[in-house]
């Protein structure tokens, strides 16, 4: 294990924590998927803090960011760029969109239009965006951290599954306790929090972070455990739509991820299990029968955890 790059990105968390009160588990989680190269999707009603964590999150690791604020008259372009022609030139030249930044943070995602949501489909996925038939490869590190209201506040429309798919956790700020909401207001007050937030490293540190990462030891016990897990959710009798090899990849990454930031060169079972609601829960759909009966994804998946066995892996 890399030590100076481990207490980097636990410095990293504790910067964030500045600017964010009081919600310790959402930016580990959020700094987990951000090591293990994912996009995250933070789910919320407005005002708790989901744009100052994106913010203080690029302030700490010293990225180029760009925000959208996305509204019904967003454009497809407004995020991958067009080619504008230049009379002196005599020809088209491209102008860079949105996305074309180390970390995009898109604001309120679910309201804008279909079309619009699609065009962060193939950066998303392949890094890159298509203008005029040539496609252009974004900045890297390249991380998008989208926020959204819950589905039936005005002006929303639920993400298609295609697109939730692409980000790899999807976590709920919630409500700050009483202490902690005490806090914030005495802190927005007389300063704003994001000016405390100090650069601890850059986007060539995270890339050497994730490289470090993806040589994680993870044994073929968790991966048959991660296995099982998901095979539970293809085949449970109050789902209708299981988790996605896509998701099964995820789970593993997060796992990761997350025994770095523990300071293991290894994966136990309770990395897996920490992670497995936060990567999981937007990925499936419940049937009739759940909904009528008004049970959660995350209360359906907590039942598959606690019901699979889990492995004890031990030292020779």
């Amino acid at each position: 294990m890399d030590i100076q790059n481990n207490q980097k990105a636990l410095l990293t968390i504790r910067e964030v924590k500045k600017a964010v009160i009081g919600k310790d588990d959402c930016i580990i989680k959020v700094m987990t998927a951000i090591l293990a190269g994912g996009h995250i999707l933070l789910e919320d009603i407005p005002g708790v803090g989901k744009t100052t964590m994106a913010m203080a999150f690029c302030r700490a690791m010293d990225l180029q960011q760009k925000r959208v604020q996305f509204t019904p008259d967003v454009l497809p372009a407004d995020i991958t760029g067009f080619s504008m022609y230049q009379k002196e030139k005599g020809t088209f030249v491209y102008q860079p969109g949105a996305a074309m930044c180390n970390l995009l943070l898109a604001d309120e995602i679910n309201r804008t239009s279909p079309k619009t949501q699609s065009a962060l489909l193939e950066v998303m996925e392949e890094g890159r965006v298509s203008v005029d038939g040539i496609s252009r490869s974004v900045p890297e590190p390249f991380i998008v951290i989208a926020t959204e209201n819950p589905f039936g506040s005005a002006g929303t429309q639920m993400l298609p599954e295609s697109q939730v798919d692409r980000f790899m956790i999807c976590i709920s700020m919630g409500y700050p306790d009483i202490q902690s909401e005490i806090e914030i207001v005495k802190g927005n007050v007389s300063r704003n929090p994001l000016a405390e937030v100090q650069r601890v490293m850059n986007g060539g540190e995270l890339l050497e972070m994730r490289k470090i990462v993806e040589k994680i030891f993870v044994h073929d016990v968790l991966y048959q455990y991660i296995g099982r897990l998901v095979q539970t959710t293809r085949n449970h009798e109050m789902i209708e739509l299981g988790l996605s090899p896509r998701g099964t990849i995820s789970i593993s990454r997060m796992a990761k991820a997350r025994a770095f930031l523990m300071g293991r060169t290894y994966v136990v079972p309770e990395d897996i299990a920490d992670i497995f609601l936060d990567v999981s829960s937007h990925r499936i759909r419940l049937n009739a029968k759940a909904r009528v009966s008004h049970i959660s994804a995350k209360t359906v998946l907590g039942q598959i955890l606690a019901q699979t066995v889990r492995p004890t892996l031990r030292r020779k």
